[in-house]
């Protein structure tokens, strides 16, 4: 069955209590519960990982390649300044598609830059906890193609 992992990076283990008016009110849990729903419907596993250092979150990455056959990352904040974490992605043979929960875009203007997004096959940005259930789906249907 395919494999696609699903990495949070720094802060994403707070959803639900952390900035709501920013995050929305879901917790990562609810999220989690939803995308293993999705994930049965469109019979592929998930594996998820959540870490607040940017090394983990790269040792996972290493662990899974030959493993996972595609990747779903919110890398949060290093986004904008992980190079180590942007050089293991490049390393990925997987496709890898980017989300973020809020537009950054229309935030702050540091984080519009992301060091990610030239690696992806798509990014999706703006549109609440929704964007892992969108990116999910679009993983599969490119997987299965």
């Amino acid at each position: 069955m395919t494999l696609i992992a699903v990495v949070n990076g720094p802060n994403l283990n707070l959803l639900g209590t952390r900035e709501p008016g920013i995050y929305g009110s879901k917790t990562w849990d609810e999220v989690r519960h939803e995308l293993e729903k999705k994930a049965r419907e469109l019979q592929v596993e998930l594996d998820f990982f959540q870490s607040n250092h940017e090394g983990a979150i790269i040792d996972y990455l290493q662990k899974i390649t030959g493993k996972a056959q595609g990747l779903i990352i919110n890398p949060g904040a290093l986004t904008h300044y992980g190079y180590s974490l942007r050089d293991a992605l490049a390393g990925l043979r997987m496709p890898v598609i980017e989300v973020h929960i809020s537009n950054i875009h229309a935030r702050e203007e540091w984080r519009a830059s992301s060091l990610v997004s030239p690696l992806a096959a798509g990014v999706i940005t703006g549109l609440g906890t929704d964007v892992y259930g969108l990116a999910l789906q679009a993983l599969a249907t490119r997987l299965a193609e």
